[in-house]
């Protein structure tokens, strides 16, 4: 059988031969030196080259996209929302966990105003931990004498201490929203998030093209329903600081995305001009660089988010910092995965559908040759070893089908392209 290889000589006299099946070069036994080293996972991600595929296996971020887009509808409309009191209207009233007559508990609030009022709380929740935790009561809206009345019992039960150390009433704290309040909230918040979709869409549709406004705007929407989707599914309460921590998390959303924008718009720049890459394999590309950048804003926004529920819960017990802080995280991991599965993905299937791309994918596989696939899912440049992009068997066998050129002899003239007697010399004339 005819051997695959053909050896070529170097200028250390060392016998290398060319596969013409992989176009690569074969070395002799014991030397190694022409070997690609491996990436691993972390030096791939870093690279930036194009290891990971993305945008060739969208369909699978579609559905599990779509999945969870379905899990978060079907909670709000079965299971609503958990409104705190700035929204629905009721009463609050809360006291320090620790008193002169002992430490207060939930069963044992909750069994006081019964016992006070005739009904039972809505909620009763111990925030903060040590000598700072406090004892939270949420109820229907109560009149002056009833609020009165439960304060009596529970000072009577517990004895809470003052800022001076002395048990005294003014340790309870109450608080009471109308639900007239609560309804000019809602429509402040509604009408402040309209506000803020309108003029981020104005700014994308003047920044980008249409279609790339299009995807982050469809983006930011589904980061929208996916946050207020956990929260209903967990049973988070929504108060007006989960609003403005929304309103921030789409704000960090954009701004990912478009990060990612400005990378694919870099990439495919004058795309149809280059028969190197289809659109989708730029705009993998650009997924791939803009990873690590992706991965450190949320890192580094997801810390201070921490800090602060740390500070909020455990030590403060502020329920105000606690909600803005819960948003905040739930919003950033959500708006990093639709940031790189959803957006440039929904991006290039938008493009894709237009005759410019169509043509242009065309070319790329014609010139490929008819083992490049059916589509530019199928043929997404994979890396080599060392994180280069491999080329396609056509182009690796018609490399491999061209003689090695030989070495001129001492004092030759240089040779000449067969394409004409004006065309470039093909090599240089070597020095005595």
């Amino acid at each position: 059988m005819a051997s695959n290889a053909d050896t070529t000589g170097t200028d250390d006299t060392t016998a290398v031969e060319i596969d013409k099946e992989t176009a690569r070069v074969v070395r002799p036994s014991g030397d190694d030196s022409g070997t690609l080293p491996h990436h691993n996972f972390f030096a791939r991600l870093y690279s930036g080259t194009g290891a990971f595929e993305v945008i060739g296996r969208r369909r699978l971020w579609y559905t599990i996209s779509a999945v969870i887009v379905g899990v978060a509808v079907v909670s709000i409309l079965v299971r609503g929302f958990t409104f705190g009191i700035d929204f629905n209207g009721g009463t609050t009233m809360s006291l320090p966990v620790v008193g002169d007559k002992g430490h207060a508990t939930v069963s044992q609030v909750e069994q006081v105003f019964r016992q006070a009022l005739g009904r039972d709380p809505e909620t009763v929740v111990i925030v903060g931990s040590g000598s700072s935790a406090t004892v939270q009561i949420r109820s229907e809206t109560l009149s002056n004498d009833q609020t009165e009345k439960l304060r009596n019992a529970l000072f009577d039960k517990y004895q809470p201490k003052g800022p001076d150390g002395q048990p005294s009433k003014k340790a309870i704290s109450d608080s009471a929203v109308s639900s007239t309040w609560g309804g000019q909230i809602t429509k402040k918040a509604v009408v402040a998030l309209v506000v803020f979709l309108v003029l981020v869409s104005l700014y994308i549709t003047v920044r980008y093209e249409r279609y790339m406004a299009i995807s982050a705007l469809t983006t930011m929407v589904f980061d929208l329903a996916v946050t207020a989707g956990i929260y209903s599914l967990v049973g988070f309460e929504v108060t007006p600081a989960t609003v403005i921590g929304l309103l921030t998390i789409l704000g960090f959303s954009l701004y990912d995305t478009v990060i990612v924008f400005d990378k694919v718009e870099e990439n495919t720049h004058a795309f149809q001009h280059t028969t190197r890459r289809t659109f989708a394999e730029e705009a993998n590309l650009a997924v791939n660089q803009t990873f690590m950048r992706s991965i450190n804003t949320s890192l580094m926004s997801t810390l201070p988010v921490l800090a602060l529920m740390v500070v909020a819960v455990w030590l403060l017990g502020v329920g105000t910092l606690k909600d803005l802080a819960l948003v905040q995280l739930v919003g950033i991991m959500v708006g990093t995965y639709s940031s790189i599965f959803f957006a440039t993905p929904l991006l290039v299937t938008l493009r894709e559908r237009t005759e410019l791309v169509r043509t242009h994918t065309r070319r790329v596989l014609r010139r490929r040759g008819p083992d490049a696939g059916k589509g530019p899912a199928k043929r997404q440049e994979r890396p080599r070893e060392g994180g280069e992009s491999q080329d396609t068997e056509s182009t690796r066998a018609s490399f491999a089908d061209t003689p090695a050129p030989s070495k001129p002899a001492p004092g030759a003239r240089p040779a000449r392209h067969a394409a004409g007697r004006h065309s470039r010399p093909t090599g240089k004339q070597n020095k005595r």
